[in-house]
């Protein structure tokens, strides 16, 4: 005779645990020292953010801002469409084939850690103050991210499965978009991650130089006339932007590339 034993299970109670508590309580601090520290010492027209979020509403149904937010965010997907194509060939290049590699390394390096500021006078000269200038700077913040790390990964495909197409006889073009190219996947959506980042930066700050349209002129116009407030909206803006692509581009790497470290999407 079998006996069955049935154990109750306790109901589970609801727990914030890991870093969301100490991330939490730290921005709840910073934000009352900012709003202490301005409402006690700084003039009335420095932003709060009780200001901010009062001023929330109003600024994203206004016409200039959701023109700016277009001409921006506009810029920044044309620019890393053509950093997206013109990155991975090179880096596809430079990662399969030596004499690309020494050819473009050093180049590629430099340009990479060359600050967007020293261009900015040079792309203004040669396109004017245009969103022609703007578009070259995006391009130019982004291509170098994406070319370093579809290169590495590129080059650090596994011999085994090299070896394994070639005792099939496959040809170099089906190797190249059925065996390297999804190889280096997990590291062109790391790059891509990076470029996002600097386009957007990219973009904002040839707008400050440029004085053309966008949400770089429409936080510089809104601070030097004193709306604080309405500037930091756009600020906000941006930093959700940037939020929003890194936690899209971890939910595709989990939700396409499930084989790749599995020990960190599961975190």
């Amino acid at each position: 005779m079998t006996v069955t034993t049935i154990t109750a299970v306790a109901p589970r109670r609801f727990q914030m645990t890991g870093p969301t508590v100490p991330r939490l309580v730290a921005g709840l601090v910073i934000l009352a020292l900012w709003e202490g520290v301005v409402r006690g010492f700084a003039p009335d027209f420095v932003a709060t953010p009780t200001g901010i979020v009062l001023a929330f509403p109003r600024v994203i149904v206004s016409a200039p801002f959701l023109a700016a937010l277009a001409q921006t965010l506009g810029a920044v997907a044309e620019g890393l469409a053509i950093a997206i194509v013109f990155g991975t060939t090179i880096g596809l290049a430079m990662g399969r084939s030596v004499l690309a590699d020494r050819v473009l390394h050093h180049y590629v390096n430099a340009f990479y850690a060359m600050p967007m500021l020293v261009v900015l006078p040079l792309f203004s000269l040669w396109f004017g103050y245009t969103g022609a200038a703007r578009l070259a700077t995006v391009v130019f913040s982004a291509i170098f991210s994406i070319v370093v790390s579809v290169g590495d990964g590129a080059h650090s495909v596994p011999h085994d499965y090299l070896e394994v197409a070639h005792s099939f006889r496959a040809g170099r073009i089906c190797t190249l978009f059925e065996i390297v190219l999804p190889a280096s996947l997990p590291y062109f959506l790391a790059g891509l991650r990076i470029a996002a980042g600097r386009a957007l930066i990219g973009a904002v700050v040839a707008e400050f130089f440029t004085a053309i349209g966008g949400l770089g002129y429409f936080i510089l116009f809104n601070s030097r006339t004193f709306h604080d407030n309405t500037a930091f909206v756009a600020v906000v803006f941006l930093a959700a932007f940037g939020i929003g692509f890194d936690l899209l581009t971890s939910w595709a790497t989990r939700r396409f590339l499930p084989w790749y470290r599995r020990d960190e999407a599961a975190e």
